[in-house]
């Protein structure tokens, strides 16, 4: 098996008293995609400063090609950086800023000329070479900064949140363009987010950060219907969450007593319960199953819940809801569009939900 291209090894990183990335470990393969996704402050920026040379953990190793990188300058390690504003150089015109870096490693006029040009071709913006920058719309400026990045050829690009600044239409092109180019030359990508539809759309793995510590690397679907922990499950998706107590056991079921009801819960490989633990899980919004009446007879479900609808959210074809019970429990709900139209929904008005065993999920911790 080959060596990974970058190794995170007990990384810590601190600013005065505030710890902004915690004793983290993680691995990244060559020409993998990788998204490091969190909530403002879970360390993800940080790690890509520390990735890219612009800031030193304070403990721990970072690697790349199993060498160490800690005290590499950024010049020194070839990780260019895409930044979220771009640092586009605004004096000079696409190809100047595209030349930019080939005219750093001492490469004659004419060679990186022809590169560049090239690079421009590949991102589909050639016609725009002589233009000054000022000149270009958001989604050709964000072109030029990938080709500036990858006009070197580097083996690992790190990308900080460069979609954000677009147009939505914008942003699903460019998804487009960088999962392309990214398939087609097998650099690394490292790409940080805020973004959940980004991270999953795009990327091989997902790295979930909170509180300076990863909380959950996996691939996007396995993170998205099995989040490890609360933490993960709140902060991907529309999950609901239930606590309560455990009341039974056996084999097959968990029987749980939650304010919202009683509730049974699938039991999950390697972690064991005892009754009076207590225990938390999650459903997805996608697997609970809307009633105007209670559901009976061969219709009913396992997990039964009344609740009244308090707003919706409509997105296209798929209409969220959110719901609330008598206790103040949340729920929430997807449905597709054409459904509501055999429920007259209403504000305030009494609904019905289920959802099958099988599509609990445990929350660790």
């Amino acid at each position: 098996m080959s060596k990974p291209l970058v190794e995170f090894d007990n990384v810590i990183k601190r600013f005065g008293d505030f710890t902004a990335v915690s004793d983290v470990n993680f691995e990244i393969n060559r020409g993998e995609f990788i998204a490091i996704m969190g909530p403002s402050g879970c360390g993800k920026t940080t790690s890509l400063r520390m990735l890219a040379g612009l800031e030193q953990p304070d403990e721990g190793e970072i690697r790349i090609n199993g060498q160490r990188v800690n005290e590499l300058k950024p010049n020194e390690r070839d990780t260019p950086l895409v930044w979220q504003s771009l640092a586009l150089f605004p004096f000079l015109n696409v190809r100047q800023n595209v030349e930019f870096g080939l005219k750093m490693r001492g490469m004659d006029t004419n060679a990186r000329r022809i590169k560049a040009e090239e690079w421009l071709g590949k991102m589909e913006i050639a016609e725009f070479a002589d233009r000054d920058i000022s000149q270009l719309s958001g989604g050709q400026r964000q072109r030029v900064a990938l080709a500036r990045a990858l006009v070197t050829e580097p083996e690992l690009l790190l990308l900080d949140e460069p979609l954000s600044a677009l147009d939505a239409h914008l942003v699903i092109r460019m998804q487009q363009v960088l999962t392309r180019l990214q398939r087609e030359l097998g650099i690394t990508f490292v790409y940080v987010t805020h973004s959940q539809s980004e991270a999953f759309a795009m990327a091989d793995r997902v790295i979930i950060m909170g509180h300076g510590e990863v909380a959950q690397m996996g691939e996007s679907k396995e993170i998205y219907r099995n989040p490890k922990t609360k933490f993960v499950a709140e902060f991907v998706g529309r999950n609901n969450i239930i606590s309560g107590t455990v009341t039974k056991i056996n084999k097959e079921i968990i029987y749980m007593d939650a304010p919202a009801g009683e509730f049974q819960v699938k039991p999950k490989k390697g972690i064991y319960f005892k009754k009076g633990d207590a225990i938390s899980f999650s459903v997805s919004a996608d697997f609970v199953n809307l009633h105007s009446k209670r559901p009976t007879g061969p219709t009913a479900r396992e997990n039964i819940v009344k609740a009244t609808l308090i707003s919706e959210e409509f997105i296209g074809s798929v209409v969220t809801l959110f719901l609330e019970t008598e206790d103040g429990t949340e729920f929430k709900t997807q449905v597709q569009e054409r459904e509501l139209n055999k429920i007259d929904l209403k504000s305030s008005q009494q609904l019905y939900l289920s959802w099958a065993t099988r599509r609990t999920h445990i929350l660790e911790g």
